[in-house]
């Protein structure tokens, strides 16, 4: 059986070999990060050399780094009414794009009747005129907005929003979990307050994430309580190798983000991915005339099947998606594009592509091979000119 592609990246990467030397190391370890022995303080190290990897990726104080299971959690814990900056008052509601995360869109521990949407575009970004209207009457708001969409990637105007939370008395939390390693981005570019991370979209193991706040933020109330790990913010031993592994993928794609080298090679490999999708006639590809993460293409055409599609490529040995991955194998009309004014044929027959470090150009061209064939069977447009 040939090599198969593997084009899900954004569902989750490969472990790097950095990652998984880390976290080899750290399994040798016995010592318990808590304990004051040497054992303890050579578990510890791990653990501290890891926040302050992750800390300098995005300009933040290692203080401020606080270690969770993952991004789900990780989000979770952001979502904390009475989340305030230094000098400002307590969140009282949330407000939150249409297009987040699930576990963004289940709101965290603000209760229902506190949560509000605001729309977003045709192109998939926030509508920012909506969200200004949002922030302004009532009490102070905590905005959740995330950098980049797992779904279409278009990257959100979150400096414009920071401006606009933060006139109006609010915090705002970004969920940066899919824009990590793949755009430059600090906390005070993007003038943000709290931001969420997650190890497995950049190479490192599954099972690890991070909330990472800016300095003077305050409020955040621990979802698991008992010990003092994590500087109170989270109960329970840190699980020493996955945050080992989380930090040697955080300094493995800190060159390439410095260089911008793999950033302009995937957006090469976007582009002739793309230029070969539009051979089909119809072919939709979402968010294409906003800025996107360089690996991503959601694409359809009127009358494909998601889950028929998805199928069809994974039997020619490619592995791709229907769009998020948080439904446990599960194909599902897509919120997002129904949140950008798309209808259920659109909603329901779109296709994830999404690229990484080792993706090549023979594997968008055999991509692009298997849906010539797909096309031609599942659309019957044979006679058509899909070539």
């Amino acid at each position: 059986m040939p090599d198969r592609v593997y084009l899900d990246w954004n569902a989750t990467t490969p472990l790097r070999h950095e990652a998984r030397e880390a976290m080899t190391s750290a399994w040798d370890l016995v010592g318990n990060p808590s304990s004051v022995h040497a054992e303890g303080r050579q578990a510890r190290r791990f653990v501290e050399n890891a926040r302050q990897a992750v800390a300098g990726a995005i300009g933040a104080l290692p203080r401020n780094v606080i270690f969770t299971s993952g991004g789900t959690e990780a989000n979770a814990l952001a979502l904390s009414p009475g989340l305030r900056a230094a000098s400002g008052r307590a969140a009282e509601r949330l407000l939150v794009s249409a297009i987040e995360h699930a576990s963004v869109l289940a709101g965290g521990r603000f209760g229902r009747d506190s949560i509000g949407t605001v729309g977003v575009t045709r192109s998939g970004v926030i509508d920012l005129d909506r969200l200004a209207a949002a922030v302004q009457p009532g009490p102070p708001a905590l905005v959740s907005l995330m950098l980049a969409n797992n779904e279409t990637g278009a990257v959100q105007p979150v400096a414009q929003a920071a401006e606009i939370v933060h006139a109006a008395g609010g915090i705002l939390h970004v969920d940066a979990i899919q824009a990590f390693g793949k755009i430059p981005f600090n906390l005070k570019s993007l003038g943000v307050d709290l931001i969420t991370l997650s190890a497995h979209k950049i190479g490192g193991p599954k099972g690890v994430g991070a909330v990472i706040l800016a300095d003077g933020v305050q409020g955040v109330a621990p979802l698991l309580r008992g010990g003092g790990q994590e500087l109170g913010h989270r109960a329970g031993t840190e699980n020493v190798a996955a945050i080992a592994g989380f930090g040697a993928a955080v300094e493995a794609i800190s060159g390439d983000l410095d260089s911008n080298t793999n950033t302009c090679r995937l957006a090469a490999l976007q582009n002739r991915l793309e230029n070969g999708l539009r051979q089909t006639p119809d072919v939709v590809i979402f968010a294409d005339k906003v800025t996107r993460l360089p690996n991503t293409t959601l694409f359809t055409v009127p009358g494909l099947k998601a889950e028929t599609a998805v199928i069809g490529f994974d039997l020619a040995g490619i592995a791709v998606s229907s769009g998020s991955a948080c439904s446990s194998g599960k194909v599902q009309r897509s919120y997002v594009l129904d949140a950008m004014g798309f209808g259920a044929e659109f909603a329901s027959g779109a296709v994830r592509l999404s690229m990484g470090w080792s993706t090549t150009d023979a594997d968008i061209d055999r991509c692009l091979e298997a849906w010539r064939k797909l096309a031609g069977t599942l659309l019957n447009t044979e006679g058509r000119n899909t070539a």
